[in-house]
């Protein structure tokens, strides 16, 4: 389909939504067993847009009852993985020709502007789900080498009943990641959406069903983390919760499965990367828009953003003095309108959260060059301009803590291996990146780099083939690529006595 031309084109799809508001349980759609609901209010412009089923312990253990009995029936695992192919294509397919409408339920429920929600949301989402489609009737198993009166077979089997909860920066993507690798292993899923961004979700499991997708293996449960999420994660017939979100939240995972069954844990959690330009940089122009990118796209809600700019002191002046003019083009605007590059951020509770840290910034004596303020407030809406500090030191709370949010915290070095050490100084280590033109320069920069994700000359590349993830604090496994099934998989070894 077109991208959209114009707002009053997009005002005009708006109107005519429907808002998904039931839980997807056994192939039915359902409110929570106790009636509960939560209200779902756009950043936009902070109108209600619909009441949510907000599920609780019963539901949850509906759904995982409803997953287990498709797992053991074999009515999809039992299934021959070029079948489960089919309908996972036509699922992506059932993406595509939705787009304008999950488009508009992704900007109008979390704030991005809708031409971010179209060109990237939506695309990747259908993306993933055919490469996992594809991928998974080429995975083969092993022979081991062992005596010739032995025949010793290495299987990938399905984990099981698997949970996956998704945060609300990314709500179709970040579900995509999970559920088209789990379900393309023979996996049966229990989808829990972040509470404040649950729409996408709920469209996802109708059109799963609308796939093809038997009853029980798609669940979509939304509702509130310490209730919805606590009870997957506490429950003792899921084998597995792969969970997107804060290191906060994701130790409680970790606690949750030690206290019930030791289920398997995934997680990808938050970051602080370090984002370093080298005085040997040249290309200071793609260097700095790539640093603007790095921290002001997707309203600066990216685990993987380059929150902290780690400039060599040769460079910095020409630096700043382009990121401040770039800041400018990333005044928040309407997300409904297709011209606007950053949107609203997620809530009202998160926009005061994001400006309480530039209130703090300034406490710690950091120079705040642009930005950081409230905007568009006759909107009603959760909107704040982009904020730039300078005179950074890597001890501040602005450097150590994930702010999420469009927040730049700028750190002067004296020396590629200040830069490294710096970049290094973190709980975190999802990704970081390095600008130089001298190739060895970039090459032992990069590999002191200690994270999940190097971008050497660019800024969060991406592609399908690659594994997202980091180290330390930013989680456990991998996301993407062939190494995802990994999670999602147990090995099983059969011996063979041939005489």
């Amino acid at each position: 389909m077109p991208p959209f031309l114009s707002r009053a084109e997009v005002v005009e799809k708006a109107a005519a939504l429907k808002f998904p508001s039931l839980a997807v349980i056994d192939g039915a759609h359902v409110n929570a067993a106790d009636g509960a609901t939560m209200d779902c209010v756009s950043p936009v412009d902070g109108a209600k847009l619909a009441e949510i089923a907000a599920c609780g312990a019963a539901d949850i253990d509906r759904a995982v009852a409803a997953a287990h009995r498709a797992f053991e029936d074999g009515r999809w695992r039992a299934l021959p993985p070029a079948h489960r192919k089919q309908t996972l294509l036509r699922f992506a397919d059932l993406i595509e020709q939705n787009e304008h409408e999950l488009a508009l339920l992704e900007t109008l429920d979390m704030g991005k502007p809708i031409s971010d929600a179209l060109a990237i949301d939506v695309g990747a989402t259908a993306r993933c789900l055919r490469w996992y489609a594809e991928a998974i009737d080429k995975v083969y198993g092993e022979v081991a080498p062992t005596a010739a009166n032995v025949l010793a077979t290495v299987t990938r089997e399905p984990l099981g009943v698997v949970a996956v909860v998704t945060p609300w920066n990314f709500p179709m993507i970040m579900a995509a990641w999970k559920i088209a690798p789990a379900l393309a292993s023979g996996n049966s899923v229990i989808l829990k959406p972040a509470e404040q961004s649950s729409l996408t979700a709920l469209r996802l499991g109708e059109l799963a069903l609308e796939a093809g997708l038997p009853a029980g293996v798609l669940n979509v449960t939304p509702g509130v983390g310490q209730v919805a999420g606590a009870a997957l994660g506490m429950h003792k017939n899921v084998d597995g919760v792969f969970f997107t979100g804060s290191t906060e939240v994701g130790k409680l995972f970790l606690t949750y499965s030690g206290a019930s069954n030791m289920k398997r844990v995934g997680l990808e959690c938050g970051g602080k990367s370090g984002h370093i330009i080298l005085a040997s940089c040249r290309q200071l122009d793609r260097a700095a828009a790539a640093a603007a990118g790095a921290i002001f796209f997707n309203q600066g809600e990216m685990c993987t953003a380059g929150s902290r700019l780690i400039v060599e002191r040769g460079v910095h002046d020409q630096v700043v003095e382009r990121l401040v003019a770039l800041a400018r083009d990333y005044q928040p605007g309407d997300p409904l309108d297709p011209a606007t590059r950053m949107g609203a951020l997620v809530e009202e509770n998160h926009l005061a959260r994001v400006l309480n840290y530039v209130e703090i910034g300034r406490s710690e004596g950091a120079t705040l060059l642009t930005g950081g303020a409230r905007a568009r407030q006759e909107t009603g809406g959760a909107y704040m301009t982009p904020a730039i500090f300078d005179g950074v030191s890597n001890s501040m709370r602005i450097a150590r803590e994930e702010i999420f949010g469009p927040v730049l915290s700028i750190i002067t070095v004296d020396s590629p291996a200040e830069a490294a050490a710096v970049a290094n100084d973190s709980d975190f280590g999802l990704a970081a990146g390095v600008w130089s033109d001298d190739v060895r320069e970039l090459h032992t920069t990069a590999a002191k780099l200690r994270a999940g994700m190097i971008y050497a000359n660019c800024y969060d590349a991406d592609d399908m083939t690659v594994p997202f993830g980091g180290f330390k604090q930013s989680g456990i496994g991998r996301d993407k690529s062939l190494h995802a099934l990994e999670k999602y998989t147990e090995l099983k070894t059969t011996w063979l006595r041939v005489s």
